[in-house]
């Protein structure tokens, strides 16, 4: 693995808060206001309502569907806007797919972070928002930010980042995920811990060597510029054991107010950086946010000197 290239930081300009109205996805709004807030970004607010009109139903009674419609949308509109002082999302009110709906906003409004909110644990198979909101996990072009339900009601330390994990399997790439970390890292002059997880080997594997740990030591180390020294003052962890497990053990021991995770575009289980299935584990348990950046993605795009 090759040294990080000069730090450079993230430019968020836009970004997109989704929700069902649910419980859960109130507890994200106020990390999507913080966001907006601390880089003067837009905010964006998408729900996806099932369709107004069912062809079930007569068309006589169609008149007073929309105009029930009419006045849910309008209470939505006025909650949002209400929700955050200091912020006035744009509301945007669609119908019809929600993954379809979330990528078509996207590329619309240059969108360059998602964030959600997640309801209870349901399985690593079955991603807490179902299937839909998986697939904008899996697949979306710009980071996203999920919020799980062991997650704060709210954003600690008055909405800043003092401590962050950021957690690397060493694939090769440009490690978009990292740059990332590194530049919300500065940002927010965080304390950073940077964590490799050796599997434990199977039966009838070989032990893992001790040199082994130290040269994964040694490629994290590679990881952070040497400029970072100016404003950043690094861990270096390296655990044995079950990749997931280990991540939510180090976010909680060293308090992490976030995670960051690199994730490839694929199916589940795809080896690149983090598996997808690997990332679903550690959203539905963590205790604090976590940021996902795909692998391919446009996260490099919006890293800029």
């Amino acid at each position: 693995m090759k040294t990080m290239e000069p730090q450079t930081r993230i430019q968020l300009q836009n970004i997109l808060f989704t929700t069902d109205f649910s419980p859960a996805a109130a507890a994200a709004l106020p990390y999507a206001g913080e966001l907006a807030k601390h880089y003067r970004a837009k905010l964006y607010a998408l729900h996806v309502r099932t369709p107004v009109i069912n062809p079930m139903t007569p068309p006589a009674g169609w008149p007073a569907l929309e105009r029930a419609a009419e006045e849910e949308e309008r209470q939505w509109r006025e909650a949002l806007r209400n929700a955050i002082p200091g912020i006035e999302p744009t509301v945007l009110i669609e119908d019809g797919d929600f993954s379809a709906n979330v990528k078509s906003v996207g590329g619309e409004k240059n969108i360059d972070l998602i964030v959600m909110g997640t309801r209870g644990l349901t399985g690593v198979a079955k991603f807490l928002l179902g299937s839909s909101a998986e697939e904008v996990f899996r697949d979306a072009t710009c980071p996203v930010l999920t919020i799980g339900p062991y997650a704060p009601a709210e954003p600690g330390h008055g909405g800043e980042i003092t401590r962050m994990l950021y957690a690397t399997n060493f694939q090769e790439g440009p490690l978009p995920a990292a740059r990332y970390a590194l530049s919300l890292a500065q940002e927010y002059q965080a304390h950073m811990t940077l964590l490799h997880v050796i599997e434990e080997p199977k039966v009838g594997d070989l032990v893992v060597p001790q040199d082994l740990i130290e040269a994964s030591k040694r490629h994290l180390a590679r990881i952070v510029p040497p400029e970072a020294e100016l404003w950043c003052v690094p861990d270096f962890v390296v655990e044995r054991g079950d990749v997931a497990g280990k991540i939510l053990e180090v976010a909680k021991i060293r308090r992490a107010d976030l995670i960051v995770l690199g994730v490839h575009q694929g199916f589940p289980g795809a080896a690149s950086h983090l598996p997808i299935s690997t990332a679903h584990k550690v959203v539905s348990h963590a205790t604090c946010p976590v940021l996902t950046v795909r692998e391919g993605g446009t996260a490099a795009q919006q890293i800029q000197g």
